[in-house]
């Protein structure tokens, strides 16, 4: 297949764990209904942080008990969510699609964090040759799409992308191109992640990233002025993309098209974004110049929004540099205000929210926005969800090590 050869590329199934749910119908509909995910921690000991809230997913159960003791939960969250995605497309590995044609780009920013800190504690309170030996298995990143990959059977290219918490959405960028140009047919992307581990927690808490309110409704406040960090989170969400080509042969229900996807690096600091969003802009850019599209045709950007000062800030003006006057007429909103920030995951579960809204003709909320940021003057969706015409979305991504990622997902026209 020449490189030249554009080939369309669209959306057949949907899979996701969340704070507010653990499929994409409880998820979505908690999200219209500006439903917040975040609350005490109950999975880790937090007397000794400042840090004291996260959006922990609830009520959560593998399928299969004697498999799961095999996994990290990073991997359970991925497999749970590729089960739903896969049963909604009907896309079915040697049977309706060549199985060497599936890709699997399902990755984790962090890994199998919480198994290796129970392995650790083990190892010097037992002695080291009681470590699992399991352990490797159950910490490497790229077991999360190794474990999708034999889950379904695919035996495609399988890679976890990590590029921090724009992991979920450079998986779902880089399967949009394989298949644009021609290597593969179909691709299972997306992101996980399952962070709430001590030390992961303590890092973050001491890099003083997060916010320490015990308030839930002022703890992720995207674009709010007193907005003081982000809240850990943690699930999975998962796409299947598909050859418009093989998935219309087969009947297939198409739910949106994936038309842009840009990539950049700040190249400025470990952690903080460009002041000016450099990066994030050049992303975006990238993004609407691959889908040939203007900037004033999106409706709406799921914004990485983490509710920290320098990011929310940072990014509005990204948006300002790219859309110019259209940054005004458009609609931006952070679904972090009720999901929490899933770090790996966070990309595609956004992703995902973007073919929902589409679907339904509805603007996603940002919820608990009670103080305007003079700096901040966009319409950030902040009295609930509405309704809108949307046709194209745009979600953006910012991981540290300066990585930017932005996805355009188009209402699908035959």
């Amino acid at each position: 297949m020449s490189n030249f050869t554009r080939r369309r590329v669209v959306i057949t199934g949907l899979g996701t764990v969340t704070a507010v749910g653990n499929n994409v119908a409880d998820t979505w509909d908690n999200i219209k209904a500006g439903k917040n995910g975040i609350g005490p921690i109950t999975k880790l000991d937090t007397s000794v942080q400042k840090v004291k809230l996260g959006a922990e997913v609830k009520d959560y159960v593998y399928h299969d008990k004697k498999e799961a003791r095999r996994l990290d939960l990073v991997s359970q969250y991925a497999i749970t969510a590729a089960i739903e995605a896969f049963a909604q497309s009907g896309l079915v590995a040697g049977e309706n699609i060549d199985a060497n044609r599936v890709f699997t780009y399902v990755s984790t920013g962090i890994g199998g964090i919480m198994t290796l800190e129970e392995d650790i504690k083990d190892g010097y309170a037992k002695g080291f040759r009681h470590v699992s030996p399991l352990l490797v298995p159950m910490i490497i990143g790229n077991m999360v799409a190794g474990n999708v990959a034999i889950q379904f059977g695919l035996k495609g290219s399988a890679l976890d992308i990590v590029t921090a918490c724009a992991t979920g959405t450079d998986s779902i960028g880089q399967a949009f191109r394989a298949i644009r140009d021609g290597y593969a047919e179909a691709a299972v992307a997306g992101g996980s992640e399952a962070p709430f581990a001590p030390v992961c927690f303590a890092g973050f808490c001491n890099m003083k990233a997060m916010n320490t309110t015990e308030d839930p409704n002022r703890a992720s406040i995207p674009f709010d002025k007193e907005r003081g960090g982000f809240i850990m989170g943690e699930g999975a969400g998962i796409l299947i993309l598909e050859e418009y080509e093989h998935a219309k042969a087969r009947g297939a229900n198409i739910l949106g098209e994936v038309v842009g996807y840009g990539s950049s690096c700040d190249a400025y600091h470990i952690t903080k974004p460009h002041p000016e969003g450099e990066g994030g802009a050049a992303a975006m850019q990238a993004a609407v110049d691959d889908a040939a599209i203007d900037p004033s045709a999106v409706n709406y950007i799921n914004a990485h929004g983490t509710s920290t000062p320098y990011n929310d800030l940072f990014e509005t003006r990204a948006i300002k540099k790219v859309f110019g006057d259209a940054a005004y007429k458009l609609a931006v909103s952070s679904t972090k205000s009720m999901t929490g920030h899933g770090f790996g995951a966070a990309g595609a579960i956004e992703a995902l929210l973007c073919v929902k809204a589409i679907e339904d003709q509805i603007l996603p909320p940002t919820i608990n926005h009670k103080v305007p940021d003079p700096e901040l003057d966009l319409d950030y969706v902040t009295t609930g969800a509405r309704p809108a015409e949307i046709n194209y979305t745009l979600s953006n991504s910012l991981g540290f090590g300066g990585h930017n990622g932005t996805i355009i997902i188009k209402k699908f026209e035959d």
